[in-house]
């Protein structure tokens, strides 16, 4: 047993000191002084394979905060059984020591975030019963700006329901929240439908990766072909499970309708529709509507957004209402601001630069809490020159 600092991967290791291994969580961790908890057990590697999954598997059912490590020359074939018993990752005894020292600081980082998110909320909040709105962000092309919508409402949505707001990237194959959010995360969502995570919420929070404005973001996978092994049952429980802990889901789907994003749409409380204003993007939208409609999926909270509009393009919103039958509820103007906050991997709600886009991304995201969300505070004029006094 070990329980170790981040930085340096200093702190206390205790050995097993009975005479018999230990079978029951209870009986192990029963000689740590004070009753504390590890961060990280290790077991093997002359400990037999089944004992040893035996024992994990308790630990991650009583104690899914902490972390356990296997040690076996059976590393290959003991691997699907190791993840099923909870084992956070699975060594050889000939291990360099750099991969050893590798494997211990994910397993105390993955210790602590889990200890993080099962610490109560600021001010007393309870999640508990929590039955969360599910909002799905789709559109029929990419380009319209989908990924640059969910990030900001993301925000907005927290600074009412701070740490009760998870944005999920739902795009399998190239999706770029991580990015747009500026979120470095070893663990994605591809992990976050395997293994204990599908039935323990307090695994599931441990991969999502906290942003500064309160937003808990689950990436999607690094490589496009882990898309073949997340089912559309795999999405809607997750969304399920979201639901059950967090206040706001907002869903950045991929563009068009793939088995994911409608197994989303079938959990989900609220669409947001997002658009350009341009021909095919209107018609695409269009289109998508009346399959939706066809199916028998369009909920009664749903929001039409069109982003980047320029009325210089040939289109008025005049068009667009035409087209789809409806007029549009939140007009996003074209802005150069939006651009370069992507590509800084700043949501535009959280630069203090005034934007010509900012006012209609507040009105979107009204549409979900009781009352718009301030804008961050600038002093005045009057103030900065009394100051200057």
């Amino acid at each position: 047993m070990a329980s170790a600092a981040t930085g340096e991967l200093a702190g206390e290791i205790h050995l097993w000191q009975g005479e018999a291994f230990p079978h029951e969580p209870g009986v192990l961790l029963a000689q740590l002084p004070g009753g504390a908890l590890p961060e990280v057990v290790l077991l093997g590697p002359g400990v037999p394979l089944e004992e040893a999954l035996q024992l994990a598997s308790g630990v991650d059912r009583l104690h899914p905060d902490v972390s356990v490590l296997l040690i076996t020359p059976e590393a290959d074939q003991a691997a699907l059984a190791a993840m099923r018993a909870g084992v956070r990752d699975v060594l050889t005894p000939d291990a360099e020591l750099q991969d050893l020292t590798a494997v211990l600081h994910r397993a105390v980082q993955a210790s602590q975030v889990r200890r993080r998110a099962a610490a109560p909320l600021p001010g007393g909040m309870d999640n508990s019963g929590v039955q969360g709105r599910i909002i799905a962000v789709v559109s029929p092309k990419g380009g319209a700006g989908k990924t640059t919508v969910a990030t900001n409402l993301a925000v907005g949505l927290a600074a009412s329901a701070p740490h009760s707001t998870v944005l999920v990237d739902l795009d399998l194959q190239f999706g770029d929240v991580a990015s747009a959010m500026r979120i470095a995360s070893e663990q994605s969502l591809a992990e976050a439908v395997r293994g204990a995570a599908r039935s323990d919420t307090m695994v599931l929070k441990s991969y999502l990766s906290a942003h500064p404005s309160g937003v808990y973001v689950l990436a999607a996978p690094d490589s496009p072909a882990a898309e073949a092994d997340i089912s559309p049952a795999d999405v809607a429980h997750l969304l399920e499970q979201l639901a059950a802990q967090y206040r706001f889901i907002i869903v950045d789907t991929a563009p068009g309708l793939s088995e994911h994003t409608l197994a989303a749409l079938d959990r989900s409380t609220d669409f947001v529709f997002v658009g350009g204003l341009d021909v095919p993007s209107v018609r695409g939208l269009r289109k998508e509507l009346d399959v939706l409609r066809a199916l028998g999926m369009i909920p009664a909270a749903k929001h039409i957004v069109l982003n980047g509009a320029d009325p210089r393009d040939g289109l008025s919103a005049a068009d667009v209402e035409q087209t789809l039958g409806q007029k549009p509820d939140v007009v996003i103007p074209f802005s150069r601001g939006v651009r370069l906050s992507t590509n800084q991997g700043v949501p535009l709600l959280l630069s203090r630069k005034k934007d010509r886009a900012t006012k209609e991304l507040r009105r979107l995201i009204s549409r979900f809490t009781p009352a718009p969300v301030a804008a961050p505070k600038r002093r005045s004029k009057a103030r900065h020159r009394i100051g200057a006094l």
